[in-house]
């Protein structure tokens, strides 16, 4: 759905910042800015600011930062389409629906509905699982040590042994056949309708937003197999959904506990370890990596001990590296899995096993090691090259020769022997030389340079020193700001101050979609300045302006064709270092 940028703006001029994440957030007023803990990462020390006039937040520590529509679309995982109506409704708005496609209309009515049918059937598994029926199931999960509270806490329910009793109770809902056939929950065949789920443990599975998107069921005795989850519908993607995340992603912990199924992650949750996650019964893919993407920068895995589950981390290390989350491998021998650790030895001990986590790569090579027989010459050699070749996907060469002296400790191996190997083999591979030009072409890319600093300084100043663009504007343009990002925003900040009002918030709509760009326009227009004496300000002004037109008569006159403008370019730059900017 589109909406027009003056819809978009009027909805977010109408939410008042504070007020809304003031009902996820505890505020506290320091002046004109209201500040608490950050609810994107795990702090003890107030940085998360809210600033009214700007109608914007920002974190000085993990820099999140936007307005009150990205907020929502970050906390609640919201698609801009589903904050834009929240705002709407609660800032009484009414956006517009005819634009919609009608085939669009009909899936989102489709998905709703199927979203109502697991409403219902998750209320009645658990209807059923504390009725007369459920003894044995109720039985089975206080047997794995559950409390009543986290039985109700994660819906758990009960799916009869008859197997169209779910049918029928949802047909008296007034559910037709065709829905119930979308939903997964029913299986028509020539013999008649039938659940798919019958006689079973049940456990929903929630999207991020709390609203139950699928069922996963254990058979209760024989039958195979013994856990069964929903097919993939309009609204249940297994390789796309994580179960416990709704819970998880509200913990606010610096990292992720990443189990294998259901009951680990319930028995983690009730062991106090809420920020624990398990896949869908699926092997874990670069959809659950970027998903949790969203929520940390470091996974541990708490897989079984077994060699399963070996090769389960071993599968997940790189798909994670891959989204940009560390990991690292938590060891739970001499036991199974988290859950029979923690009825062992109780949560004070696992916490301690999680501090002692090990870094996936020695864990990956602590793997290759027992691989090789270290009394045979020969394989201790070829383990030493293995080894070396898996050193070399370190192209940086600080973080390659942290990695060789943990390795040279781990498996007490002479560091400079190893360095000599990695460097060697690295030489032949042509890697050392492409190794460092790929550094170099990054750190450009991340780190801003001089003149880019000039440039955000200079926008972060024009928005917040009135005297600022009344300086420059005879001197500089947005055409000036040679950084393309900068320049559309420059663009919008001129046109709001010749305008008499600038709004960073409303300028920060225009990059919604773009989630890099949103954070550094954000960073932008809350960036901390440095105290300074008037006369440090005044020179730092000047000199700032001074940067930013050099370099931008500098690009041009590369570029340029034409003599006379050329000419011109050039009598412009000569005649920079005598202009006089100043503040006053």
């Amino acid at each position: 759905m589109y909406y027009p940028d003056e819809l978009v703006e009027e909805v977010r001029a109408r939410s008042d910042i504070v007020d809304v994440i003031s009902s996820y957030v505890k505020l506290q007023k320091k002046g004109s800015t209201y500040f608490g803990l950050c609810p994107f990462h795990n702090e003890k020390t107030p940085s998360f600011s809210v600033t009214p006039g700007k109608q914007m937040y920002y974190c000085f520590g993990c820099g999140a930062g936007g307005n009150v529509i990205t907020f929502l679309m970050e906390y609640e995982n919201y698609t801009f389409r589903e904050a834009m109506e929240v705002l709407a409704e609660r800032a009484g708005v009414e956006l517009p629906k005819g634009e919609e496609s009608a085939e669009a209309r009909r899936q989102a009515d489709l998905r709703a509905r199927i979203l109502a049918v697991n409403k219902e059937a998750g209320r009645y598994f658990y209807y059923q699982l504390m009725g007369a029926n459920g003894g044995r199931a109720l039985e089975y999960l206080r047997g794995r040590g559950l409390s009543e509270e986290t039985i109700r806490h994660f819906g758990l329910g009960y799916s009869n042994m008859y197997s169209d009793d779910l049918y029928r109770y949802l047909r008296k809902k007034g559910f037709a056949d065709d829905l119930l056939k979308e939903s997964g929950l029913v299986k028509f065949e020539e013999r008649g309708a039938h659940d798919r789920f019958w006689n079973r443990v049940m456990f929903p599975i929630m999207d991020v937003n709390g609203k139950i998107i699928g069922f996963g069921g254990r058979v209760m005795g024989e039958g195979e197999p013994k856990y069964l989850n929903s097919p993939e519908t309009r609204v249940f993607d297994k390789s796309r959904n994580l179960y416990g995340l709704n819970f998880a992603r509200t913990a606010r912990k610096p990292y992720i506990l990443l189990c294998e199924g259901y009951m680990d992650v319930i028995s983690m949750h009730q062991a106090g370890f809420t920020h624990a996650v398990a896949s869908l019964g699926t092997a874990f893919t670069s959809g659950h990596a970027n998903l949790l993407r969203r929520y940390t920068e470091q996974a541990v895995l708490t897989y079984d001990s077994d060699g399963a589950g070996v090769k389960a981390a071993l599968r997940a290390i790189p798909i994670l590296k891959e989204a940009g989350i560390s990991a690292k491998v938590l060891s739970l021998k001499p036991y199974k899995d988290p859950d029979e650790f923690v009825k062992a030895l109780g949560p004070e001990a696992l916490e301690e096993r999680i501090a002692q986590a090990k870094n996936s790569f020695l864990f990956e090579t602590d793997v290759l090691y027992g691989q090789y027989d270290m009394n045979d010459p020969e394989q201790k050699t070829a383990f030493h090259n293995a080894l070396a070749e898996k050193l070399l996907q370190f192209t940086e060469r600080l973080e390659r020769e942290n990695y060789m002296e943990a390795a040279a400790r781990q498996y007490l191996i002479d560091y400079e022997s190893l360095k000599g190997l990695v460097n060697a083999m690295g030489g032949r591979a042509g890697l050392s030389s492409g190794a460092r030009k790929t550094v170099r072409r990054d750190e450009k890319r991340e780190r801003p340079d001089g003149i880019r600093q000039s440039q955000k300084i200079l926008l972060t100043w024009m928005v917040e020193d009135a005297r600022v663009y009344p300086a420059v504007k005879g001197i500089l343009s947005p055409e000036d700001f040679t950084e393309d990002l900068f320049r559309r925003v420059a663009g919008m900040v001129y046109e709001g101050l010749e305008a008499g009002k600038i709004s960073p918030a409303d300028v920060l709509n225009h990059f919604i979609n773009d989630e890099d760009e949103y954070k550094e326009v954000a960073s932008l227009f809350n960036t901390s300045l440095s105290e300074l004496t008037k006369e440090e300000q005044e020179r730092a002004f000047s000199e700032t302006v001074k940067r930013v037109k050099r370099h931008s008569l500098e690009e041009r006159i590369r570029n340029v064709t034409d003599v006379s403008l050329l000419q011109k370019l050039m009598k412009e730059q000569a005649g920079i270092n005598g202009l006089h900017i100043s503040l006053n």
